[in-house]
């Protein structure tokens, strides 16, 4: 029988999870051989073989979707990929970038049989092992055992602990990124003998040539990860007084006595926090209403509290006017309310977001189309508006975290030398900020929610309703569940507390797969343990939590 394609056009997706829900519906139908749904084009993509298109239709509706059939079935003998070549040997492919996503992509590629060559200008490992997550999370850990030594959890009395060594703190977090950037990356590299590291600057030609040091490298697929890095905004004064970045701020040698910190999403509060937490004194400025704006309202203004508490000034609706420096340190001129306010420090730091790596490579002479913040664009394979090339990683913009690069990175490879069998997937992305009380989510917010239209059903648990944390004098924040009152199916997930990060991945696995609220507190959860306030936040949605015994079912 003959392979047909029918592309449908689909009503009613108001996230990339819809999307994901309306593949799963058509690839059940007998004779879908292949489904593609996108959310951004409310289209779907359907290969049959023998599939009527009214029952993929049907499919649809019964998902709780609409849909309506664009054009009539045509033949192929192939979906729409990426080239092949015709010989059927895997194509040799260039990985541009020695980050998290290059070295994804390029391990996976090796596996898949292609010959790779990493082309890295700079220290191999990218960002999070040498300048973000490995040195900040090490850190975060000192300073929270300094924290925790001088504020005893079960009387809350100050003691007169001992201030760390800054420089042996810095020291253990330079050695534990050596090891590691030797361990994950060198290692690693050389255990995959079809993949050559070739270090240099590599350029793009308009052929897709790459250029390193002289050298000209042709690939059969090119797959760039050239990452992102620190963006600082047009404030007046701002070059010429100079600033700290995230890096440089994770490699002083010498703890300052005050700091400025324009930013208050999570690289700012986190380094906030451990220089706080390091006798460090802190201001954060914040141009939006509350801190970390991407995440729940509620937790932003809980956050703030806590941070306040301990000794950090909060100043949320900044709007900064001037930065000026002289022998003492910095000032930070700012209106708030219409009141005009000046902050002075030893050391500032800007923690505005970062931007894609995308200059200085040929991109857009190479024909490479990029976004308004310079990202590659690229479509839900990650292959770019040139087909051979991919991107993966924190060029192609948010959300710039190292996991979603890896699996970016992976996703990219496998498209690029099999074909675009693969979709980019963010439907169910947890996002942890490493304060102290921690921030994870996942999903929506509540305003989000409504905004989409939802009938929204919330669910507000205070951590002084979960026994661990009365167990552990800790009840700092709250769970709060939003769920869809039409499927009973969790659509958001805000939690604040100390283990927020390791909270998390339930309530991502229940948007993942659908799991409903009821599901979710009928599941067995091991007492004291702080992953039950999970259970206790969804029997919140229909029971009253102080009529609950500590062991209610």
């Amino acid at each position: 029988m003959e392979k047909q394609t029918v592309e449908l056009a689909i009503d009613g997706m108001t996230c990339d999870h819809c999307a994901v829900t309306i593949q799963d519906a058509l690839a059940e139908v007998p004779g879908v051989e292949r489904a593609e749904v996108s959310f951004p084009a409310k289209r779907a993509a359907v290969d049959t073989k023998g599939a009527a298109p009214q029952s993929l239709v049907h499919a649809v509706e019964q998902a709780g979707y609409r849909a309506t059939v664009v054009e009539p079935p045509t033949s192929t003998s192939s979906p729409s990929r990426a080239p092949h070549l015709s010989s059927g040997r895997k194509p040799d492919v260039i990985v541009l970038g020695g980050g998290s996503a290059g070295f994804a992509a390029s391990i996976h590629a090796a596996a898949l049989g292609a010959r790779v060559t990493l082309i890295e200008g700079g220290t191999l490992g990218g960002t999070c092992v040498n300048v973000g997550c490995v040195p900040s999370k090490t850190l975060i850990r000192a300073a929270e055992v300094q924290h925790r030594a001088a504020h005893h959890p079960f009387d809350g009395i100050r003691t007169a602990a001992q201030a760390p060594d800054f420089a042996n703190v810095m020291a253990q977090k330079d050695a534990l990124v050596t090891a590691l950037r030797q361990e994950k990356y060198w290692d690693v590299l050389a255990a995959y003998p079809n993949v050559s590291l070739h270090q240099g600057r590599g350029m793009i030609k308009r052929d897709l040539s790459i250029t390193v040091d002289g050298d000209v490298l042709k690939p059969g697929r090119l797959i760039v990860t050239t990452g992102a890095a620190p963006w600082a905004p047009p404030i007046p004064g701002l070059a010429e007084a100079g600033y700290l970045t995230s890096t440089e701020a994770l490699a002083l040698t010498k703890r300052p006595v005050s700091m400025i910190v324009i930013g208050g999403s999570a690289v700012g509060l986190e380094i906030a926090q451990l220089y706080a937490r390091l006798g460090t004194r802190v201001t954060v400025l914040e141009a939006m209403r509350t801190l970390v704006p991407a995440e729940d309202a509620e937790v932003g203004a809980a956050l703030a509290d806590y941070l306040r508490e301990e000794g950090i000034e909060i100043r949320t609706g900044a709007s900064i006017g001037r930065v000026s420096r002289n022998g003492s340190g910095y000032t930070v001129e700012a209106a708030r309310d219409g009141r005009a306010e000046r902050f002075t420090a030893e050391q500032l730091l800007i923690a505005t977001g970062r931007r894609a790596n995308t200059r200085g490579f040929g991109l857009e002479d190479a024909g490479i189309d990029l976004g308004k913040k310079g990202e590659i664009q690229v479509n839900e394979h990650l292959q770019t508006s040139r087909p051979d090339v991919y991107a993966a990683g924190d060029v192609i913009g948010d959300p710039m975290f190292v996991y979603v690069a890896a699996y970016g990175g992976n996703l990219a490879a496998d498209n690029a030398v099999n074909g675009n069998s693969r979709r980019y997937d963010l439907s169910a992305l947890p996002r942890v900020t490493f304060t102290d009380p921690q921030v994870a989510s996942v999903g929506v917010t509540e305003q989000e929610a409504r905004a989409q239209g939802t009938d929204v059903a919330v669910s507000n648990l205070p951590l002084a309703y979960v026994p661990r944390a009365l167990a552990a004098r800790e009840t700092r924040g709250f769970i709060k569940l939003v769920a869809d009152r039409r499927t009973n199916r969790l659509v958001g997930a805000h939690i604040l507390a100390t283990e927020a990060g390791e909270m998390i991945q339930e309530p991502t696995l229940a948007i993942r797969h659908g799991i409903s609220i009821d599901d979710l507190a009928a599941a067995f959860h091991p007492y004291l343990t702080l992953a039950e306030g999970l259970k206790l936040a969804a029997q919140t949605f229909t029971k009253d939590v102080k009529k609950l015994s500590c062991c209610a079912a």
